[in-house]
């Protein structure tokens, strides 16, 4: 599903992190090794149909790497 994240990510809560990370070998083969983390947040977002809601996003991140794989969890 394709979106765009409108503004801040707010509510941001760590999931898991290292080696708990069931995709950890994956990330590091793709896009380089770094303190990953899978985290979560609340953001408004506007799905490629136009609708505009708000949602609860996933994603891992890790330092100097930046944010990378967003997924829609839950649209409220």
């Amino acid at each position: 599903m394709d979106f765009e994240i409108l503004g801040e990510i707010g509510a941001i809560e760590t999931i898991a992190q290292g080696k708990g990370i069931r995709e950890h070998s994956r990330l590091v083969k793709r896009y380089g090794r770094g303190r990953w983390r899978k985290r979560k947040g609340l953001a408004d977002i506007r799905l490629s149909s136009g609708e505009l809601c708000r949602a609860e996003v996933h994603w891992y991140e890790a330092t100097g790497i930046g944010r990378r794989e967003f997924k829609i969890k839950h649209i409220f």
